[in-house]
């Protein structure tokens, strides 16, 4: 899934802390700050991990202030692990 995330999401350490979430729940993707201010994630792996990591990209770390998640399916990819560009 890629997921595009709005709000004060840049210069929060929005896309480490997605990283260390990705990690834990052993999905591959990325996490990279769009120009418009915006965060685009891509998450690839189990349904039910990446599920769990859009619930945990509605809340964001304790710094950010989400006020939207887009979601998009892509098809499925193999990536060695979770990058932050």
């Amino acid at each position: 899934m890629r997921y595009r995330v709005s709000g004060k999401v840049q210069g929060v350490f929005f896309r480490a802390s997605t990283r260390f979430e990705a990690e834990r729940l052993k999905i591959t993707g990325y996490a990279r700050n769009l120009a418009d201010g915006r965060v685009e994630v891509l998450a690839c792996g189990e349904a039910e991990a990446v599920d769990q990591l859009r619930g945990w990209l509605t809340r964001g770390p304790a710094n950010a202030r989400v006020e939207g998640v887009s979601s998009e399916p892509v098809p499925p990819r193999e990536l060695a692990d979770f990058t932050i560009d």
